[in-house]
């Protein structure tokens, strides 16, 4: 594993062995970390024994971006519709984020990574709540290499019904909502919208999770199961996206006519 102060030198040559272009790597990935229950269903384990391990992944995953230069990782952690799970399930996440938080804390301020959250935070836990102000609190002394956003009791369409009451609140006139207005009142106001989304486990949809900052989003599906998701399941990630030809509703880039 290479070092969080990584040079700009020996990264060129990292992400070229892995088949990366230096200059292609996006800034923003969000993951919807999916596949946990299954994961611990084939192995005959309760469910919460898959989202323990994939405590790993995250830990894989945090490196990965750091050596290949990614500024921004928001990981899709605990959705609204989640609270109607089994209460067990529900307490024991609930215990495993303030341990990892408790436990990771250190490292993750070493290594240049920066923790942040987003999502109904109100309504976790009280020792949540707690851990995930301690580690905001206490970030990186030094210069911020990567912002690992938690997607915390966050669905698109609650941060959208948040947004617009908030405008209404501050008596926004009709005529003054634009795409940029929208922007400011989300939960990502000061991110850059992802421009690469993975979902682990096979399945094809985005589960109510940053409609719309996706809306340009290249999706990457992979059938690895999260807990078993490495670096190298990553760097594949960001592959496929440097194949991708992005138009953003443009045309293709043709190639100038005698060429």
């Amino acid at each position: 594993m290479t070092t969080p102060r990584t040079t700009a030198s020996q990264r060129e040559v990292l992400l070229r062995a892995e088949g990366l272009d230096p200059q292609r790597i996006p800034e923003h990935v969000a993951i919807i970390m999916d596949g946990n229950g299954r994961w611990a269903k084939r192995r005959g384990e309760e469910r919460v024994l898959g989202h323990a391990h994939g405590v790993d992944s995250v830990r894989a995953v945090v490196e990965a971006a750091l050596e290949s230069g990614v500024r921004y990782v928001t990981l899709y952690a605990f959705s609204t519709e989640n609270w109607n799970r089994p209460k067990e399930e529900v307490d024991a996440l609930m215990d495993l984020l303030v341990k990892t938080l408790v436990d990771e804390a250190v490292d993750l301020r070493s290594k240049g990574v920066r923790l942040r959250a987003m999502g109904d935070l109100n309504s976790l836990p009280k020792a949540c709540q707690e851990e995930l102000q301690r580690a905001k609190a206490h970030g990186p002394e030094g210069e911020v290499l990567l912002d690992v956003v938690l997607a915390l009791s966050y669905s698109a369409k609650w941060e959208m019904v948040e947004a617009i009451r908030q405008m209404m609140r501050d008596g926004l006139a009709p005529e003054q909502v634009l795409p940029s207005t929208i922007d400011g009142y989300l939960q990502t106001a000061d991110l850059p919208d992802p421009e690469l989304m993975i979902r682990t486990s096979g399945e094809h949809r985005i589960s109510n999770f940053m409609l719309w900052q996706l809306a340009y989003a290249e999706f990457h599906f992979t059938s690895v199961l999260w807990p078993d998701f490495r670096k190298r399941d990553f760097f594949n990630a960001i592959r496929d996206f440097q194949h991708r030809e992005r138009r953003f509703g443009g045309l293709p880039n043709l190639p100038k006519s005698g060429s």
